[in-house]
C-alpha cells in the first residue's frame, strides 16, 4: 500500500517544529536587544515602533540549534527529512490565523489607523486583503512578526537541505553556490531589517491570508525549491557559467538594495545626498533621482535578477527550478501595474509630472 500521502499529513513532531519556532522568535523579538525603528506617520498621526533585533535572534538560534546538535540533542536533518509535513501544518497555521484576525477584525470598535477595521461585506476579499492594518497579539506586530518568521524559516530549510546533502555526500558546487547567494540575501535582510518598515506591505496592507500565506508559506517553501531540486539532481557548471551566475547576482544584490536603502533613507530625510548630489523631488513628495530616477520601479529588477540567480546554479535541465523567478516576474508586473494605479489615484498630478520625467517603468526602455 502507497502510504506516501501520508507524508503531507501533520505530524506532531512537525507542529511541536512549528510551535518551538514560532515560541521562539516571539520571545526574542521581545527580551533580546534591539534597535526600536519608528515607523511611518499614519492617517490618524501615531507611529508604531518595531524592535528590529531579527539578526541577533537569527544567529542566537544558529548557535542554538549547533549546539544542540553536537550534543546529539536534535537532528539538523529534521526540517529536510520532514519538508511537506511542515508545508502542511504552516498552510494549516496559516488559515486557522487569518479566521481568527478576521472574526477579531469584523468585531473591532477600535477607531485608531492600526486597528480600524475595514469591511466590505464581501468575506472573501475581506478574508484574503485583511481587515485591519496592524493586529497585534500580546504586544508583537504579527504583520512584522510574520514577515520576520518566513525569512528565517527559508534559511533554516535551506541550512537543513545542505546538511542533508553534507550527510548524504550529495554536496555540489551547484549546492554551495546556491546556498551562498540565499545566505548573503537573508543576512542583508535581517542587517537592514528596519529599511522593512517603509515597504508597502507594512505600511499600506492590511493583514489577511494574502500577507499571512505569503510570509509563512510562500516565502520559506517556494524560495527553497532550487535547493530541493538539488538535493535529488546533480548539476555541474563551467567556470564560465559560475562567473555569469555570481554577475547576475551581484548586478542583482546591487540594484535590489541600493533602490531600496535610497527609498529608506529618502523616506527619513528627504535632503539626504543621493549619489553624491542633492536628490531631485517631484511635488515634494516623490524621489526621482538615484534609481528612482533610471526607472519607476527599478528595485523589482534587482529583485528578478536575484531570483534568477538563485535558480541559475541549477542549470537548464529542468523548468522545476525557475519557478520562483517565472513567478516573480508575474507577480511583480501585476503589482507595477497596481502600484501605478494606486499612485496616480494618491498623488494625482505630482505622479503625471514624476511619469513623465522618469517614464521607464521597471528597466530603461521597459514600458
Amino acid at each position: 500500500m502507497d502510504l506516501d500521502y501520508l507524508l503531507v499529513i501533520p505530524s506532531w513532531k512537525s507542529v511541536g517544529i512549528l510551535a518551538t519556532f514560532f515560541t521562539y522568535l516571539a520571545i526574542a523579538g521581545s527580551v533580546l536587544p534591539a534597535k526600536l525603528v519608528p515607523g511611518v506617520t499614519l492617517q490618524d498621526g501615531s507611529r508604531l515602533h518595531y524592535r528590529c533585533n531579527g539578526l541577533f535572534s537569527m544567529l542566537l538560534l544558529v548557535l542554538l540549534l549547533g549546539v544542540g546538535a553536537k550534543m546529539e540533542i536534535l537532528s539538523l536533518t529534521v526540517i529536510s527529512e520532514r519538508g511537506l509535513e511542515l508545508l502542511s501544518a504552516t498552510f494549516i497555521f496559516s488559515f486557522l490565523v487569518t479566521l481568527v484576525l478576521y472574526a477579531a477584525g469584523s468585531k473591532s470598535r477600535n477607531q485608531s489607523s492600526s486597528l480600524k477595521p475595514c469591511v466590505t461585506g464581501n468575506l472573501i476579499h475581506d478574508w484574503w486583503f485583511g481587515i485591519q492594518l496592524n493586529p497585534s497579539f500580546l504586544g508583537i506586530d504579527l504583520k512584522f512578526f510574520f514577515v520576520r518568521s518566513g525569512m528565517m524559516g527559508w534559511l533554516f530549510i535551506n541550512l537543513s537541505v545542505l546538511a542533508k546533502a553534507i550527510q548524504g555526500a550529495t554536496l555540489s558546487h551547484s549546492m554551495i553556490l546556491y546556498q551562498i547567494f540565499c545566505l548573503i540575501y537573508i543576512l542583508d535582510y535581517f542587517f537592514y531589517e528596519e529599511y522593512m518598515t517603509s515597504t508597502w506591505d507594512i505600511i499600506a496592507e492590511r493583514l489577511g491570508f494574502m500577507l499571512v500565506f505569503g510570509d509563512l508559506v510562500w516565502i520559506p517553501f517556494t524560495f527553497s525549491i532550487q535547493g530541493w531540486w538539488l538535493l535529488g539532481n546533480k548539476v555541474e557548471l563551467t567556470t564560465a557559467a559560475v562567473i555569469a551566475n555570481c554577475f547576475v547576482f551581484l548586478l542583482g544584490y546591487l540594484v535590489f538594495r541600493g533602490a531600496n536603502k535610497q527609498k529608506h533613507v529618502f523616506k527619513k530625510n528627504p535632503k539626504a545626498l543621493i549619489w553624491g548630489k542633492p536628490p531631485k523631488v517631484v511635488g515634494g513628495k516623490l524621489l526621482a533621482s538615484g534609481y528612482w530616477g533610471v526607472a519607476r520601479h527599478c528595485n523589482y529588477l534587482g529583485d528578478l535578477l536575484l531570483a534568477l540567480s538563485f535558480s541559475l546554479p541549477c542549470g537548464i535541465s529542468s523548468p522545476v527550478p525557475y519557478f520562483y523567478p517565472i513567478y516573480l516576474l508575474i507577480l511583480l508586473i501585476w503589482r507595477e501595474r497596481r502600484d501605478e494605479a494606486r499612485c496616480a489615484e494618491k498623488y494625482k498630478e505630482v505622479w503625471m509630472e514624476y511619469r513623465r520625467l522618469v517614464p521607464w517603468r521597471i528597466l530603461p526602455y521597459f514600458y
